[in-house]
């Protein structure tokens, strides 16, 4: 089950890339824990929390695509530090605003959010560029696992700093660690001389060169998009119940724990996902992930009071594994249909699917919440899931390894093909 995962870190600067996009990642699963426990203590509402958590990633939403065009261009290396050095100096902006003046969280955090790192799309679009086949499989279900390893560590680090610091200090601390992340994967990309177009396309020229047009009239990956925009909203949700439920009790530890089971699961299951053999399957994964979550809601006050959260614990890390295994196959398929000469604005376009849901999932759970109670959130965020689990069908299948290579990469709107013997 490792050969995969053997053949693919032996592909030169394939590990340091994927390790430095992920340190300039790490910040983003405390961002959440960070803001809601601050804008809560300003306002004793989860909802306004919501609104501004929710600011954060529709403001990285809305420049997606602008900055996959910007990416495939060149110099990506030059859009890392200068999206590092603004979104760092806006953490620290929010961590410094006083509490009366909470308001304008919310421009600050949009504008923030707009410069958030774009670590994730540039090192996806890259990944069929360095790897192809089994190993295109395997790096893309890597990635979607060792990102589990931000959701287990990064919750710990910042609920442990809200816990005996406060939530200012914690956001401080966000801002150091985006920025160190943001420096070190402009310097691996530079190292790996990956910073401009691929040469295989712009060696190519524009001869025979299809009409440019926008993504968004590539049916496959718009029903691609829509669907990880509801998964992601979704998978949110149970974040910020999870964060509700530990402030309900006045115990911001337990969303060390908490937080940290659910993305072991994930991790565990990412894991094993990237080791099979086979093409993976978008329904079958993405219905399990979404069953997980439903799982979770007759657990939760106030349909039941549990002594201690941590009775949920073995419940939350099986509700996990699902969720990396589901992300890994939507991202090595949207590899798979986009133009290679347009990966990065397609992964675009994908974060600014995953972020519109994120931040739609901010207000809508934070109301079921205060409407509902943590339960209610849960369910919510199990709802969404389940539309991504049902909109998963309508996604084509990628042609086989076989037929792409013949008809060339990643052509949108290509025939299914069917799948694969041993699909996972």
């Amino acid at each position: 089950m490792l050969s995969n995962y053997r053949r693919v870190f032996a592909v030169p600067h394939v590990l340091s890339l994927l390790t430095w996009s992920l340190v300039a990642r790490f910040y983003f699963p405390g961002l959440m824990i960070a803001v809601t426990f601050l804008v809560e203590d300003w306002t004793d509402s989860y909802t306004y929390a919501g609104v501004v958590a929710g600011a954060f990633t529709l403001g990285l939403a809305a420049v997606g695509p602008l900055r996959g065009r910007m990416a495939d261009r060149g110099d990506s290396d030059r859009l890392v530090l200068v999206c590092g050095a603004v979104f760092s100096a806006g953490l620290l902006a929010l961590a410094l605003l006083p509490g009366p003046l909470w308001w304008l969280a919310v421009p600050l955090a949009l504008v923030t959010g707009a410069f958030g790192s774009p670590a994730n799309q540039i090192v996806r679009a890259l990944w069929p560029r360095l790897t192809s086949g089994a190993e295109r499989n395997a790096i893309y279900a890597a990635e979607a696992t060792t990102q589990e390893l931000l959701f287990v560590f990064c919750p710990v680090l910042t609920a442990g700093v809200v816990a005996f610091a406060g939530p200012r200090w914690a956001l401080g601390l966000l801002s150091v660690l985006a920025l160190a992340g943001a420096v070190g994967f402009a310097l691996s990309l530079r190292r790996a001389g990956v910073t401009g177009p691929d040469p295989a396309r712009r060696d190519a020229g524009p001869t025979g060169a299809a009409p440019r047009r926008s993504l968004l009239r590539y049916p496959a990956l718009c029903v691609l998009l829509l669907m990880s925009l509801l998964l992601v909203c979704g998978i949110v949700g149970v974040d910020l119940v999870i964060v509700a439920w530990a402030n309900e009790l006045e115990s911001p530890q337990y969303v060390m724990v908490l937080a940290s089971v659910w993305a072991l699961g994930s991790l565990v299951g990412g894991a094993v996902a990237g080791g099979l053999r086979g093409r993976p399957r978008l329904v079958r994964r993405s219905v399990a992930a979404a069953l997980g979550l439903a799982v979770l809601v007759p657990f939760m006050p106030p349909v039941v009071h549990l002594s201690t959260p941590l009775w949920i614990t073995p419940l939350l890390f099986l509700s996990g594994v699902a969720i990396a295994p589901t992300v890994a196959a939507a991202m090595g398929r949207l590899g798979e249909v986009s133009p290679s000469d347009r990966r990065a604005e397609a992964f675009g376009w994908l974060a600014s699917a995953m972020g519109v849901g994120s931040a739609f999932a901010g207000p809508m759970i934070g109301a079921l919440i205060d409407g509902l109670g943590v339960a209610g959130g849960a369910a919510g965020g199990a709802a969404v899931a389940l539309l991504a689990a049902g909109l998963s069908v309508f996604v084509p299948a990628a042609a086989s390894t076989a037929t792409a290579g013949a008809a060339g990469p990643g052509a949108p709107g290509t025939s299914p093909a069917a799948p694969a013997v041993g699909d996972a």
